[in-house]
C-alpha cells in the first residue's frame, strides 16, 4: 500500500484497493451500505429515464454530507440532463448502484427524474399512420 509521508494510505495503483488488471475493489454493496433497492419508497429508474439537478434542494440539504458517489453522479447531472444509462457508463458504477444513489439523491431533493411515458400511453400506431400519410400528402 502506497503511503505519503505522514504514513496515510493512499488509493490509487498500487493499493490494496486498486488492481491494475481488474480496476477497483471495492464491491457494489459496499457503495450502497448493503442496500439494493432506492430508497424507503423503492422508487424505480427506468434506465432511459432522464435525471436533472434540482438547484435549490428542499430544506437546505448539503452536498458537502453526501458520498463521494453521489457528489460524481450531480457532477456528471450539472454538466448536462443524463440519462440513468449514461450515469452509469460514465461514473464507471453498475447500473443497480446508481439507481440506488440516484434514490437517496431524489429523495434528498437534489435531483428531478422524467420517468419515460408508459407504452400503454403512446398514440396508437393507427393514428401516426394517419398523420404520416397526411404530411406526405402535403
Amino acid at each position: 500500500m502506497n503511503e505519503d509521508s505522514t504514513g496515510t494510505p493512499q488509493d490509487g495503483p498500487g493499493s490494496r484497493w486498486y488492481d491494475a488488471e481488474a480496476g477497483p475493489l471495492v464491491r457494489p454493496y459496499a457503495l450502497t451500505g448493503g442496500r439494493t433497492k432506492p430508497g424507503p419508497s423503492n422508487v424505480r429508474f427506468d434506465l432511459i429515464a432522464l435525471v436533472v439537478v434540482d438547484d435549490d434542494p428542499p430544506g437546505g440539504a448539503e452536498e458537502s454530507l453526501l458520498g463521494p458517489e453521489h457528489r460524481s453522479l450531480l457532477a456528471l447531472c450539472r454538466a448536462e440532463t443524463q440519462s440513468v444509462a449514461e450515469l452509469s457508463a460514465d461514473a464507471d458504477l453498475p447500473v443497480g448502484v446508481v439507481r440506488v444513489l440516484l434514490g437517496d439523491l431524489l429523495e434528498a431533493g437534489f435531483v428531478r427524474v422524467s420517468r419515460p411515458v408508459p407504452p400503454a400511453q403512446l398514440p396508437d400506431e393507427r393514428i401516426l399512420r394517419e398523420v404520416i400519410d397526411g404530411l406526405r400528402a402535403l
